[in-house]
């Protein structure tokens, strides 16, 4: 079997933080695909990897050209080096669930938590080195772990070991996965007696994704699947509500403790039903009609299906996996603790530090005449959005409250049905007032944004990553997002 294990950080050699030259695919690589799976260990301060399994299966889904990673976001990335000469052949940016729990307190306070992880790579023809490695605030990557890895090992597991259960839909043909941003949706919570909604809200979602711009206008540079393997039961898991669902992806509200952040910590259920198809980025909707969802740049990111605000969360959730956009808002309760460290420019695209005002991230953007930062009615804003989230907690606690003590379902469904009205009431309201202010539809550089009141700024007064409700994409985040579809279209 394979084996050593580095523990130790080692600096990354300078060819893989300048600009090697281009990878050749078919010097180095099969047309398949290397899924590394892996333990990932630790609390805020300190961090164990050790190897689970790889796996060989399918065709590669990514492009074949662009190897190296050129957006260059991500708190993490997967790297393969050359084990004969230490050429460096593939990269890969990426957050994850880890990452996020290193920022909240339990990690804080030095609980160590575990998690299953995936890497997913081109399969090599020789052997290579596995590293998944970490980036310093100045932007350059230390190595975490690696590993040795040959492909003829007989430890790798051969085969897509595919699951009878598991049906696949195509709902977007744009033809070859390597020049195509591939999308697995994966049905979670849709139990077999369901497979007539969830084709139902597959077309649906699939055209909310194409509304707007840019994805509107670069539609054929995607293919979309579904794919569904039936629940024993329908729904999440919901554990403030005293409610657990068997599903197939174990999705689970109260992730990271907000009672609206919608993950899953079983990695390898998830895999193994998305490699079923080949895919660049995964969605997870949930067969829910609460507000819930997630999503983390690379990883993937979730959505539930029923809810008011469903066509909202399936778009902006996407924005963090597949695009890498920050979120933008900052008055709604969250699980961490400086997420974005003070001194820190942050690598998405649509926040900035502001530590070189002169040199903001996109200058060339910035609407004539308009200052840097930018002035607009923040303190009526906060005040209004402020009392609202004090509502909101204690509505959803009500429901919780109710929920766990069994009251009657109409009892429960008119305490939600007074939440939703008052939730897209208050909407309207920051809808009308963001539209308002004389700064509206013009880039500079707003104050609050990332989850902080000050010290962090958005490009435009309002974006879809701001505010919930039928908005578009600001135009740093759609500069932004072609981007990303160019680096797997090109």
């Amino acid at each position: 079997m394979m084996t050593g294990v580095s523990l130790v950080l080692w600096l990354v050699t300078a060819t893989a933080i300048t600009a090697p030259a281009p990878v050749a695919f078919s010097t180095y690589f099969r047309d398949e695909t290397m899924r590394v799976d892996y333990y990932h260990t630790g609390d805020a301060q300190d961090e164990i990897v050790t190897l689970d399994r790889v796996y060989r299966y399918g065709v590669w889904a990514g492009s074949v050209v662009r190897l190296l990673d050129t957006v260059n976001y991500g708190a993490y990335r997967h790297a393969l080096y050359d084990a004969a000469s230490g050429k460096v052949l593939y990269t890969r940016g990426f957050d994850s669930y880890f990452k996020e729990y290193q920022a909240s307190a339990p990690a804080q306070d030095g609980v160590s938590k575990t998690f299953h992880e995936s890497a997913l790579l081109p399969f090599p023809k020789d052997k290579v080195v596995f590293a998944l490695e970490k980036r310093g605030k100045e932007g350059d990557f230390q190595e975490v772990f690696r590993r040795e890895i040959d492909p003829a090992d007989f430890g790798v597991v051969k085969g897509q070991r595919p699951d009878p259960t598991v049906k696949v839909f195509m709902i977007q043909q744009g033809g070859d996965p390597h020049v195509k941003a591939d999308v697995a949706i994966i049905a979670e919570g849709y139990t077999a007696a369901e497979q007539d909604k969830l084709q139902k809200d597959l077309k649906r979602f699939n055209e909310v994704f194409f509304r707007g711009e840019p994805c509107k206008s670069h539609r054929n540079e995607f293919n979309v699947y579904g794919v569904f393997k039936p629940s024993v039961e329908s729904g999440a898991d919901e554990p403030s509500h005293g409610s657990f669902r068997n599903t197939a992806v174990g999705t689970t509200f109260n992730s990271m403790g907000s009672e609206r952040y919608l993950l899953t910590e079983e990695n390898r259920a998830l895999r193994d039903i998305a490699s079923h198809v080949p895919y660049d980025a995964l969605y997870i909707m949930v067969n829910h009609h609460r507000y819930g969802g997630g999503g983390i740049y690379n990883w993937y990111c979730t959505f539930t299906a029923d809810n008011q605000w469903s066509e909202y969360l399936m778009v902006h959730e996407f924005g963090h996996s597949f695009f890498g956009l920050a979120d933008e808002y900052y008055t709604s309760d969250v699980a961490y603790t400086d997420f974005y460290p003070p001194g820190y420019e942050p690598r998405e695209p649509n926040i900035t530090a502001l530590l070189d005002p002169k040199n903001l991230k996109w200058k060339h953007l910035v609407s004539p005449g308009v200052e840097i930062p930018t002035a607009w009615e923040k303190r009526e804003h906060d005040e209004a959005d402020l009392a609202w989230q004090a509502e909101r907690r204690r509505i959803n606690d009500r429901i919780a409250e109710l929920r766990r003590g069994g009251a009657p379902e109409r009892e429960v469904k008119a305490v939600e049905e007074e939440y939703d009205a008052k939730d897209r009431a208050q909407s309207e309201r920051m809808h009308r007032f963001l539209q308002s202010n004389p700064q509206a539809g013009k880039v500079g550089a707003f104050e609050g944004a990332g989850y902080a009141s000050t010290g962090m700024y958005r490009p435009m007064v309002d974006c879809i990553m701001f505010t919930k409700g039928e908005r578009d994409f600001c135009a740093v985040c759609r500069e932004a997002m072609v981007r990303v579809i160019r680096s797997y279209s090109e």
